[in-house]
């Protein structure tokens, strides 16, 4: 391993020095197609129909991706400009303190969702073992690939791209990929498909808010693997076009499963996979162990986070903690447990990518990351229009625990169902625009020349 590649994999928060700016757009484009290969993405299609008629939920899918993916491209553009990790990219628009709510809220879902994509790996790779050896032993799954994700962790970014993305995923996956659509479309009537309508429940619209929140759940993380991008456009289209791909195609895969195969409870769709056969289980053995790069990403971007709080700790000794913890939650808790809460927190970061974006278009589309690093401690205006942002995806798509909606609900919601991805991102970007202008006449600018 060169000395580079050990400097990548303990980097802290400071920026990205040019020698180690490693990843060209193709490099970043096959990292994230790899993460944006998921069975909870497969199974989030599934969940559009039979509400959706397939030309809807196609149009959804579409629309969302197109959205979800061009915002995603930006926040992770911004990243490979500034060189430094998400959460430290905040300290810009919110402050140095200021940034320590979406770090706090940051870590506490990124740990959520390495737990829940252990959780989910463990469910398909105990579904694969009974049905080829008779066993299911899904507390056994957990260690490995929990194991398996901290030894990702450790290797950081640029070397998950070298050792594993170039070398195995990139020819496995899409094969995987290839034939688990032959597998979905094989005697389906495509034609009574298409014309078959929805049973209603879910418009369009919502359709796509559901299709843009799987997509922008990656945003607070972005930057902290495009900061080893060569330069911003690499990390805006090599991020934007390598999510967009797999993220299209696994959705449509979910709704073209349940249509055809008749499932009606989405989270059964790895066991009916492997009920299909030899073929059918190698595909979704191959699925499964790329679903480990989507559990490193979160622990290693907790432990990022967390040194936008404590800098002093090394990153190494980080991973280790928060790959542990997300394995031990996976060994205790449900996958429906905590689902809802973490839905909640991904309600914040829809318009955190808003007033970060309308920062950094006042800033005259710079941002250098030495500045960033030493932003003033609080920048107001701009955490109001998060917070606004927040209150009104709330208010239009009441999301978390029962207790939470509970309380919101009593407040009236309208039903428009236009969902609430858009509407929040207007409302935080149009007041985080006019904060960013008013408060860089009267503070020192935090971009570069």
């Amino acid at each position: 391993m060169t000395s580079h590649d050990d400097e990548t994999r303990s980097w802290g928060i400071e920026p990205v020095p040019e020698r180690l700016r490693v990843l060209g757009t193709l490099d970043v484009g096959l990292l994230w197609g790899n993460l944006g290969v998921s069975l909870l993405v497969v199974v989030a299609g599934a969940v559009l129909v039979p509400a959706l008629s397939l030309p809807s939920a196609l149009v959804a899918i579409a629309v969302g991706c197109l959205i979800g993916n061009l915002m995603l491209a930006a926040a992770a553009g911004i990243g490979a400009q500034a060189r430094v990790p998400a959460m430290a990219l905040m300290r810009a628009p919110l402050g140095r303190r200021g940034s320590y709510l979406p770090t706090t809220l940051n870590v506490i879902q990124t740990l959520g969702w390495t737990t829940f994509e252990l959780l989910v790996i463990a469910a398909a790779a105990g579904a694969l073992s009974e049905e080829l050896f008779g066993f299911r032993a899904t507390w056994v799954w957990t260690l490995v690939f929990g194991a398996l994700a901290l030894v990702l962790g450790l290797l950081g970014p640029v070397g998950v791209v070298r050792r594993l993305v170039r070398r195995v995923a990139v020819w496995a996956v899409p094969l995987a990929l290839a034939y688990l659509t032959w597998w979905a479309l094989e005697g389906a009537d495509l034609g009574a498909l298409w014309s078959r309508p929805g049973e209603g429940g879910l418009t369009t619209w919502q359709g796509i808010d559901l299709v843009v929140g799987v997509t922008v759940s990656w945003i607070p993380l972005a930057a902290d693997y495009t900061r080893f991008a060569r330069d911003g456009r690499s990390g805006f289209w090599g991020t934007g076009v390598g999510y967009l791909v797999p993220d299209a195609w696994l959705l449509a895969l979910g709704v073209v499963i349940v249509l055809s195969r008749d499932i009606a409870d989405p989270t059964a769709l790895p066991a009916a996979v492997a009920a299909g056969g030899i073929v059918a289980l190698l595909a979704l053995l191959a699925l499964t162990a790329g679903e480990t790069d989507e559990a490193f990403a979160n622990a290693y971007s907790a432990a990022v986070s967390l040194q936008n709080l404590v800098p002093e700790l090394p990153l190494r000794l980080l991973v280790t903690a928060t790959t542990g913890l997300g394995t031990a939650g996976a060994l205790v808790l449900g996958l429906g447990s905590f689902e809802p809460f973490l839905f909640l927190l991904g309600s914040f970061f829809v318009p955190l990518f808003s007033v970060l974006l309308a920062d950094w278009l006042a800033s005259g589309r710079r941002y250098d990351g030495s500045a960033v690093l030493s932003a003033p401690a609080w920048r107001p205006g701009l955490l109001a229009a998060w917070v606004a942002g927040f209150a009104v995806y709330q208010w239009l798509s009441p999301t978390g625990p029962a207790w939470w909606v509970e309380q919101v609900e009593r407040l009236d919601p309208p039903a428009w169902g236009v969902g609430a991805t858009v509407p929040s991102f207007v409302v935080s970007f149009g007041l985080g625009l006019a904060a960013a202008a008013l408060g860089r006449r009267a503070a020192p600018r935090v971009v570069g020349a």
